[in-house]
């Protein structure tokens, strides 16, 4: 399995930025992904998911209406748009797949994810 993200940068605040997950290695049409993210000085933390088999999404509530995922499966690749982006969104971000707990993708923890890309960089300046 690998993902490799794309799409960081650097972009002043309420600026929009999308982020690729490009996946290879495995069944694109079965699967949980999930975003994740890192400032520096702070611990990892769980921005939004996606459970291929019913299309289910979730997100936290620090990006709830700014942020959307999605998915093209014909491109094995899935997208995280950013709008209205904060200082406080600055981080490394991460692509990670795993899989569902009862019937779910997971943003609590991270131990449900297994297989994780580089990550790619996103910078929100004031």
């Amino acid at each position: 399995v690998q993902l490799v993200e794309s799409g960081g940068g650097s972009v002043q605040a309420g600026g929009s930025l999308r982020l690729s997950c490009s996946a290879s290695g495995f069944t694109f049409d079965d699967y949980v992904i999930g975003w994740f993210r890192q400032a520096p000085g702070k611990e990892r933390e769980g921005v939004s998911c996606i459970r291929s088999s019913d299309g289910s999404t979730y997100y936290a509530d620090s990006v709830k209406s700014r942020f959307t995922i999605s998915s093209d499966n014909a491109k094995n690749t899935l997208y995280l748009q950013m709008n209205s982006l904060k200082p406080e969104d600055t981080a490394v971000y991460n692509c990670a797949e795993g899989h569902a707990v009862l019937d779910r993708c997971i943003l609590d923890s991270d131990s449900y994810y297994f297989s994780w890309g580089e990550g790619t960089k996103v910078t929100v300046s004031s």
